[in-house]
């Protein structure tokens, strides 16, 4: 009889420690594999905010652009408004200057000469500062331009990988 408990014993211990590590082996194993989900998530969320960032930088290479283009619209306008202006005053000052050259008085002549090319010199000078803030400007408008471009095109990338982290997140 005792040696039929002793069985009995060493049998119902044996199959409860080989039960045992059977569950913590299983245990084990959803532990294991609930962290690479964990990893998983964890790695998504990463995804997400550095796209989400990358959004973020474009929408504001946008918005940067499109107020340089606007900015140099305006300016642009500003200095045709300039340029008509200096074009209709050196008509109007060479107009009589030509008069006066063609004066019948010598020294009046002479001086409406002199004042012809003082006038003439004046109107190369202020034409040429016009011009060179017109191609400032230009600049301006095509460095705009060349941001939206980027950013509209980061924008495309950021939205795309963002979306495709998004599947993978949820």
């Amino acid at each position: 009889m005792k040696a039929i408990f002793k069985t009995r014993l060493f049998v119902m211990l044996s199959l409860l420690l080989i039960t045992s590590s059977l569950v913590l082996a299983q245990s084990d194993k959803k532990a294991l594999e609930l962290k690479k989900l964990e990893t998983a998530v964890t790695m998504a969320k990463t995804k997400v905010a550095l796209n989400q960032k990358k959004m973020d930088v474009a929408d504001s290479l946008i918005t940067v652009g499109a107020s340089m283009v606007a900015e140099s619209k305006a300016e642009a306008k500003t200095i045709s408004t300039e340029r008509q202006k200096l074009d209709k005053d050196f008509a109007t000052a060479q107009k009589s200057a030509t008069k006066l050259s063609n004066s019948k008085d010598k020294d009046e002549a002479v001086k409406a000469k002199g004042s012809l090319k003082t006038i003439s010199v004046k109107y190369r000078t202020d034409s040429k500062s016009l011009d060179i803030r017109l191609t400032a400007v230009t600049k301006k408008s095509t460095s705009g331009e060349a941001s939206i471009t980027r950013g509209k095109s980061g924008k495309a990338s950021a939205k795309n990988a963002l979306k495709g982290a998004n599947e993978k997140f949820g």
